[in-house]
């Protein structure tokens, strides 16, 4: 079990449970936040080792977290993983250009999402896992 925290940022609670469940059952211990403030609040009060961000937030949105989150040296190595129904390249490209390490496609596959995660917080991939969707511009 990794023990790792990770911060979802989601304002959908279906979502925001899918994913607890499916982080919790690999050992990971989860927080949420359902909008752009309450994300950037969150991180500042757990200091989570990933976040996972959805770009289309109230409050904000999640390039609005990403660019707060990265003016805090405390805060700017923490991997960013965007999990976005938003299926722009544009949108991927600025993602990672501002510090995303992934930028993952809803509905996203428990696998995908675990081997993006296991990779970002330098963790070795299990045989069943499809390999990471990292863009590297």
């Amino acid at each position: 079990m990794s023990g790792k925290r990770i911060l979802i940022v989601d304002d959908d609670p279906d979502v925001r449970k899918g994913m607890h469940v499916r982080l919790s059952a690999n050992g990971y211990e989860t927080f949420v936040a359902s909008d752009a403030l309450s994300g950037v609040a969150e991180t500042q009060k757990h200091r989570p080792d990933l976040i996972i961000l959805d770009l289309g937030l109230p409050a904000g949105d999640g390039f609005m977290v990403i660019e707060r989150i990265k003016r805090i040296p405390a805060l700017a190595v923490i991997p960013i993983i965007v999990v976005s129904a938003r299926n722009s390249g544009e949108n991927k490209m600025r993602a990672i250009k501002m510090g995303a390490t992934a930028y993952l496609q809803k509905p996203v596959q428990n696998t995908e999402l675990l081997a993006a995660i296991r990779h970002a917080l330098g963790e070795p991939a299990l045989a069943q896992e499809a390999e990471p969707i990292v863009l590297n511009l």
